[in-house]
């Protein structure tokens, strides 16, 4: 039927085409190291796929403009709950659909058109929903840059202090979208009170590294709010999530996510967010380590192939991040180009050194190892991944001879680890009932 169908329809066969192709291309024959992505298990995926997709439930759990909703009302809050146990509060929001949501919500709730929000600068790691150039600018939120140390790769304390206490801000930004060392959040946040300004922490890149307890959770050091996605670190549906440890800030965000920013929040998600949060419960502690042992033996081979990693007096990284400075190989654009043609993705990246108009070919790239480490790899096949990095960018080799290496080693690693595993049976009830209803 299907096969009719396509053969009858080209405009259809080519997106089913296309969507297929692009399902089969990633989760077989590629190497993703795109630092802001990651892979659900299958439960969750199957979850995702309900009919919640096609509802609509405006306003808060129990307190709905929308009939039809009790089961929604009951998941969202049980979503609620398994996310704030693992970050010891009872205070979470997760509506905002993605961590710009998140951020855009927070801003709004603390600042007013002509505040000024102390951030980091957009080349030292920032996202750039912090900054001008984003939601901050969009809100009309005055960006004022803290100082970045390129030595020790994160906020110079010393220089943040004096820049906090001369414009005495609303809001002070920590977190980054380049993410390599945990930000001094106690000391800024001690700086940041004294001119009773809010610290907001985006952990978006690191919040499986945080609820893996391999960092420290942001709330506890001092900071008001975080702000953060579920789908980095956290291997989960795409969307977004605020917690903080005040009722009443939590109270003021919630008028501010609704009706501001979000009307319906994408409730299908909400399934495979709990999934996801008792995921990383039971396994997360380990994923997270790995994680950070994988991207440290990432780091260490590349160096030895040849390339520049930065950051290399600290130990090159403590998150799931590396950076390369690949300058000297003709910029981030052009390296990032040729590695896609081995079936190597990762991104381009701004650095610290680099002007803002070098965003088209900046300085760096940014490599993740989250997802890979999630397919079961660990610190041999980092070795070989960085051997293939180095095979196209030091030796030259033509991508495409890189590229059937790749693709043979990438057939090892196609089950997803750290997570819930399910047989084909029930994969085919559970999808039977999540389309059809039965």
């Amino acid at each position: 039927m299907l096969d009719e169908l396509l053969s009858e329809n080209p405009d259809l066969k080519e997106a089913v085409d296309l969507a297929l192709q692009h399902t089969m291309w990633r989760k077989r024959r590629c190497i993703n190291l795109i630092a802001s992505e990651n892979v659900m298990s299958p439960l969750a995926m199957l979850l995702y796929l309900n009919d919640m997709m096609h509802r609509y439930a405006e306003g808060k759990p129990f307190k709905r403009y929308y009939q039809g909703l009790k089961y929604v009302d009951e998941l969202e809050v049980k979503a609620q709950k398994i996310m704030g146990e693992l970050l010891e509060t009872e205070y979470v929001e997760l509506r905002p659909i993605s961590g710009t949501i998140a951020n855009a919500t927070v801003f709004r709730a603390f600042a007013n058109p002509g505040d000024k929000a102390v951030v980091a600068p957009v080349q030292g790691g920032a996202h750039v929903s912090h900054t001008r150039y984003g939601t901050l600018g969009a809100l009309g939120i005055e960006q004022i840059d803290m100082p970045f140390d390129i030595e020790e790769w994160n906020i110079d304390v010393d220089g943040a202090r004096k820049v906090i206490e001369e414009t005495k801000p609303k809001i002070v930004t920590l977190g980054f979208s380049l993410y390599l060392f945990p930000n001094p959040t106690k000391e800024i946040a001690e700086i940041a009170h004294s001119v009773d300004a809010k610290v907001v922490h985006d952990v978006a890149h690191v919040l499986g590294l945080i609820t893996g307890k391999v960092w420290e959770n942001p709330l506890k050091q001092g900071a008001d709010i975080i702000t953060s996605s579920t789908h980095k670190t956290f291997p989960g549906p795409q969307g977004g999530l605020i917690a903080t440890v005040s009722k009443d800030d939590y109270k003021r965000i919630g008028k501010v996510v609704f009706p501001m920013f979000v009307s319906n929040h994408h409730l299908h998600r909400l399934a495979a967010t709990a999934i996801t949060g008792l995921e990383m419960k039971l396994w997360g502690e380990e994923y997270a380590r790995q994680i950070v042992r994988n991207a440290k033996t990432l780091a260490e081979a590349l160096a030895e192939a040849g390339l520049k990693v930065v950051a290399e007096n600290r130990g090159y990284t403590e998150s799931h991040q590396v950076v390369v400075d690949v300058r000297e190989h003709g910029g981030g654009a052009k390296i990032a180009e040729i590695l896609e043609e081995a079936n190597i993705i990762l991104n381009k990246n701004l650095l610290p050194w680099d002007k803002p108009e070098d965003i088209k070919n900046p300085s760096g790239l940014r490599i993740g190892v989250q997802e890979v480490t999630r397919w079961g790899m660990k610190e041999d096949e980092m070795k070989q991944i960085a051997e293939f990095i180095g095979m196209v960018v030091i030796d030259k080799k033509e991508p495409s001879s890189v590229r059937e290496k790749v693709i043979d080693f990438r057939k090892n690693f196609i089950e997803v680890h750290y997570g819930f595993k399910i047989e084909s049976s029930d994969e085919e009830r559970l999808l039977k009932i999540m389309l059809h209803g039965e």
